[in-house]
């Protein structure tokens, strides 16, 4: 057993359907007690300590502590080609992306991305994410193995390809399917390891593909559907000539069995309102990818008529531009405000902890100190600069107003410098010593 003291912030509802206050908690001077890496009990420090006297504490004083951050569509062997240059969709595909990919066939390069690609996370606090890597089985097999040593909870699978890229990046989709298969067999629920069946986009996979993609989700329907919809005027035209049959792009994906509580759908940038509520009734949830966006002038995500799907936080990373959640939720933000709305610090929390675990349907599992849940959760430092230490109050704070505005304050400026400390199962991540 052990316990951390500090000032906790975590919500226990909905804020999107409720009204804010109602479903966040903050506990100025708090205690988490953790046993085998599980939360055992949370709450006021006098209150917790009084019935684990013996507990060693390691406390945290001037810090925020939150639940772990939740990312729901990250590309691993995007990493190297970060901030790639000048085009948008379809050409930044071919110029940058699918070289780049080409390199994970080794899979000497593809640990050594695999483990650069897990720690950055860490450092950025981010302790849950669902990941997209190459056609390339060692891919899969290196991110696995990588995130078992960290035990983080990954959720990924091999990206299925078969036209419309370079020969190099497509399997015939018999090869595919069988390879897919005994990788859920190996992976899906072996320690925190779970699977997600990966269609790149529709415009990559031949009908056949995403036939048998539709059949192995019949097969092992507690799996994950992940893929890409309606980021690009382009991608949506063209996905319109290979699938004359189908009345919108949405209905491609749903005519194979892909649409359901499990499925993850990156960008919807540009989906009619039937669109939105088909997938809000199927339970399937949308991954807002911001910066990802911005960077490749996709256009803006309308948060505000998703009509209830379900709603994740993605950075998207390589078109995304960082692999923190603090710049997601600032550009999530600015893409409200470019559209005449507003997204408040609270809600952007919610999305990026909770809000992220119900998405993936880990809401038993993760996104709150509630006991049971795993006690994934970051140590956050809101005056980690000289510029926040000027424009955010000390913690711990006395209203929830001053609570609000230094997690704005956070997310507008902060980084992973910010991260303090990241706790994977009730252990320390990073190598650093903030505690006291």
């Amino acid at each position: 057993m052990r316990a951390i003291r500090g000032a906790f912030f975590d919500f226990v509802d909905d804020p999107f359907l409720r009204p804010e206050m109602e479903c966040l908690r903050y506990i100025a001077d708090g205690l988490l007690v953790i046993d085998d890496g599980l939360i055992e009990s949370f709450g006021e420090y006098r209150e917790v300590r009084a019935n684990y006297p013996a507990v060693e504490v390691t406390h945290y004083p001037g810090k925020l502590i939150t639940p772990g951050l939740i990312d729901l569509h990250i590309h691993l062997p995007q990493t190297e080609m970060i901030a790639a240059y000048g085009e948008q969709l379809m050409e930044w595909l071919e110029k940058y992306t699918f070289p780049t990919e080409r390199k994970f066939a080794n899979p000497d390069y593809a640990r050594r991305i695999a483990a650069f690609f897990l720690d950055e996370l860490l450092r950025n606090g981010t302790t849950t994410a669902l990941v997209l890597t190459t056609i390339f089985a060692e891919s899969v097999e290196v991110l696995f193995q990588e995130a078992q040593k960290r035990q983080m909870r990954i959720i990924g699978g091999q990206v299925l390809m078969s036209r419309n890229a370079p020969d190099y990046l497509l399997k015939d989709p018999a090869t595919a399917y069988a390879e897919v298969k005994q990788q859920i067999q190996q992976w899906h629920g072996i320690g925190r390891s779970r699977y997600a069946i990966t269609p790149r986009f529709a415009i990559t996979s031949t009908p056949e593909e995403l036939e048998l993609a539709g059949q192995l989700k019949a097969e092992f329907p507690d799996v994950y559907v992940h893929t890409h919809l309606s980021e690009n005027r382009k991608e949506i035209e063209f996905t319109a000539e290979l699938f004359p049959e189908c009345d919108d792009y949405l209905h491609v994906y749903e005519k194979f069995g892909l649409v359901g509580d499990r499925s993850i759908f990156a960008h919807c940038i540009h989906l009619e309102e039937g669109a939105f509520q088909r997938l809000a009734e199927a339970g399937s949830t949308i991954t807002h990818c911001p910066t990802s966006n911005f960077f490749l002038g996709s256009g803006l995500f309308p948060l505000h008529k998703s009509h209830g799907a379900k709603i994740g936080l993605g950075t998207d990373v390589g078109a995304g531009t960082s692999f923190s959640q603090f710049a997601t939720m600032a550009a999530a933000y600015q893409t409200a405000q470019l559209q005449g709305q507003s997204l408040s610090a609270f809600k952007a929390f919610y999305l990026a902890t909770l809000g992220g675990a119900q998405a993936l349907s880990l809401a038993s599992l993760l996104g709150n100190f509630a006991p049971g849940k795993e006690a994934d959760f970051v140590v956050l430092d809101w005056q980690a600069t000289p510029l926040m230490q000027l424009r955010n109050p000390e913690l711990p704070v006395e209203t929830l107003e001053q609570l609000e505005s230094g997690l704005f304050g956070l997310m507008i400026l902060g980084d992973d410098r910010a991260v303090a400390q990241t706790y994977i199962a009730g252990r320390p991540a990073l190598q650093r010593n903030e505690a006291m």
